[in-house]
């Protein structure tokens, strides 16, 4: 402790207003990772298969786990090595991009393995999400302004019709004039 002691007289609103400030923009650079569920059954086809395998790439791709789940009915239960079958070709499609995260278990009447993407993979949407948010943040760095046609500058997000920014209440935004049509001419003012 100093002799004699410092102390900073600081304005206790603004130090509160910055903190939650920095809390925010730390926020906003972090990555959240989502458990995604896919439901497949024993009985599932291929093209129906392959489509749901194509989202579990791509749920792997953005950084997201995914949970791969078999789902019994009736009889069904019985040939559990089906549903093993199923979860094992998967694996096998995904090997590039996922990596098995919990081993095939039954719970109840679903069979269920968990993915996560592969080392690799994760890094690369990390990175994607990183230059994400710089670009988020740079663009809110910016004036929120947008020109529209008739050049005064309209608040972003409101360019279907609202208030322009800087005019009064009661003022709209200058219309292009339209000359109006010739008239047509009438056979009787042609005499």
């Amino acid at each position: 402790m100093a002799k004699p002691p410092v102390c900073k007289i600081m304005d206790y609103g603004k130090f509160k207003y910055e903190e939650k400030k920095k809390a925010s923009e730390a926020k906003k650079k972090q990555v959240v990772v989502h458990l995604k569920e896919v439901k497949l059954r024993p009985k599932t086809e291929e093209h129906d298969y392959e489509f749901k395998v194509r989202n579990v790439r791509r749920f792997l791709e953005e950084g997201n786990k995914a949970k791969v789940t078999i789902m019994f009915r009736g009889r069904e239960i019985t040939h559990k090595e089906q549903g093993t079958a199923i979860l094992d070709d998967v694996t096998k499609d995904l090997k590039e991009v996922a990596v098995v995260e919990q081993a095939p278990r039954m719970e109840g009447r679903q069979m269920f393995m968990i993915l996560a993407p592969n080392p690799k993979v994760a890094a690369r949407a990390r990175e994607l999400a990183r230059q994400q948010a710089e670009a988020a943040s740079k663009k809110g760095d910016g004036k929120n302004e947008v020109l529209v046609a008739g050049g005064a500058p309209v608040a972003a997000g409101n360019q279907g019709g609202g208030r322009p920014v800087g005019r009064p209440e009661g003022s709209a935004v200058p219309q292009a004039a339209v000359a109006p049509a010739a008239p047509a001419s009438s056979p009787a003012e042609t005499k």
